[in-house]
């Protein structure tokens, strides 16, 4: 039986016992769950195995990479931009970035990066690996890129584009990478255990992630065994050429080894975010409140972050998603715990959002990488929070 390590206040005591379940029941290995409540911990819990192959136990310190929940750091970083009043979002990202007019693309507004409504989802051909680590190359990629649709009338996920459009505006705008920016403005003033492009010294704490093979592969399903409401979905999974794989291909390889130390050094301001599930839960504690002294966003700053943008059936993942500017939105089959949250999930399981009217904020990480409709561990965990309200 894991050890469950931390504590939880009085009337949370169910999300202890799910986070229990999560590993007795749902296939964790490692994990941490936190969740703040106006400004303060109620649930700060860790327990697991950090790294399979040595034996490594999961502290209260370790770190974990935790793919697209990065997209809400990033989004924060652009947001305060626009609170400063240096960038404003409903301008055209060729005032910032002139070299991104290019191809049709001159009229698209900051915000439609942000709510994944710019088309701008892949890169023809995909940029070496290597290239891409680097940064400049992925973003004069993207620059010269032709978008897949007309900008502005379809969202599909950005899943792996959206850091570098993003990043790049952010960088031109402040000067500073979006990793930069991030670890002096926001995790710095927080006192955050989050960073996009990890730091060498930090390296020895980050968990090793594993990968569980699928009970079903979905790749190789022969199409009349898909049931058929799901079957367009499978067969653009199984299409190479299909819009949904071309948006996750934009590098060479298009599968990148994230537990790489060249990999997490890197800034993917998409995908390879690394830090605490108190991190997690704290930033999006400091965007509708105040943490110890600081609070992120204003209120206006935070109506602006929060509102739709963008709703129904994405382009992309083919199933309907809500996105604010930058966050995503709940929906029917993914409730958080109440319809003004806002956050962001991440591959095989990581969650970070905020619920401004029942002032929460919480935060999920794990090392086991859970593919599909399976994965019932970040919802159990909210099942639980929301039941304690």
């Amino acid at each position: 039986m894991t050890t469950i390590h931390g504590e939880v206040a009085d009337g949370f005591e169910g999300v202890r016992e799910a986070f229990r379940a999560n590993f007795e029941e749902r296939g964790d290995v490692g994990a941490a769950v936190c969740v703040y409540r106006d400004g303060r911990p109620v649930v700060d819990l860790w327990g697991g195995v950090a790294d399979p192959e040595t034996g490594r136990e999961w502290e209260r310190d370790t770190l974990q990479l935790v793919y697209s929940a990065t997209k809400g750091a990033t989004a924060t970083v652009a947001h305060l931009l626009a609170q400063r009043g240096e960038l404003d979002l409903d301008a055209p990202v060729a005032d910032y970035w002139p070299e991104f007019g290019a191809a049709g693309k001159a009229g698209i507004p900051v915000r439609w990066l942000l709510s994944h409504r710019a088309g701008v989802v892949t890169v023809r051909p995909p940029v070496p690996l290597a290239d891409a680590l680097r940064w400049q190359p992925m973003a004069d990629a993207l620059a010269a890129q032709r978008p897949e649709w007309e900008p502005g009338t379809a969202h599909g996920y950005h899943g792996r584009t959206f850091g570098w459009l993003v990043g790049e505006v952010v960088r031109r705008v402040s000067g500073r990478t979006p990793g930069r920016f991030f670890a002096e403005e926001v995790a710095g003033p927080l006192g955050l255990d989050f960073f996009i492009g990890l730091p060498a010294a930090e390296r020895g704490r980050v968990s090793r992630m594993v990968y569980p093979k699928p009970e079903v592969d979905l790749s190789t399903v022969p199409l009349d065994l898909v049931p058929p409401e799901a079957r367009e979905f499978v067969a653009a999974l199984q299409d190479p050429e299909s819009l949904n794989n071309r948006a996750f291909a934009v590098t060479d390889p298009a599968e990148i080894d994230f537990n790489s130390a060249e990999v997490q050094a890197a800034e993917l301001p998409a995908s390879n975010g690394i830090g605490t599930a108190r991190g997690l839960a704290r930033m999006y504690a400091a965007l509708i409140g105040e943490v110890d002294g600081v609070r992120l966003f204003s209120p206006e700053t935070l109506a602006s972050a929060t509102a739709e943008q963008a709703g129904g059936v994405d382009k992309v993942i083919m199933f309907p998603v809500r996105f604010a500017s930058g966050y995503m939105l709940p929906v029917e089959t993914n409730p958080l715990t109440g319809p003004r949250a806002f956050g962001h999930p991440g591959r095989g399981g990581s969650l970070g959002f905020a619920d401004p009217e029942h002032g929460i904020a919480f935060g999920y990480v794990m090392n086991s990488i859970v593919e599909g409709a399976e994965d019932t561990r970040a919802s159990a965990l909210v099942e639980a929070v929301r039941a304690a309200l």
